[in-house]
């Protein structure tokens, strides 16, 4: 699992990864009281280069993955974002959310 440390990706890895940073879909943001939300929907085939210790073995689904990580497979969003929760029926979809009030 993660040991604390961000597992970055091997150049080769990158570079088969990053072929499709472009075919990234970005929700808008939606909030309640404390938060703004949004889900990233990496394209499908993407999901299939991403290296397997990124992945949570018990459900097949990416595992919580920190900031280095994301921001690595070429998740690009401004500051404070965290990703909280995958979508098991839907393991491409990555849910991030950060204070509402975050940066002011």
């Amino acid at each position: 699992m993660n040991s604390g440390k961000p597992r970055y990706l091997t150049d080769s890895e990158r570079a088969k990864i990053l072929e499709f940073q472009d075919s990234i879909h970005y929700s808008p943001r939606y909030s309640d009281d404390s938060h703004e939300y949004r889900h990233v929907m990496l394209p499908k085939g993407m999901l299939k280069l991403i290296p397997q210790d990124y992945f949570n073995p018990e459900t097949g689904t990416l595992r919580i993955l920190m900031e280095d990580e994301w921001r690595g497979l070429g998740i690009t969003q401004s500051l404070g974002w965290m990703h909280y929760e995958t979508h098991a029926p839907e393991p491409h979809i990555l849910l991030f959310k950060r204070a509402i009030n975050y940066g002011q």
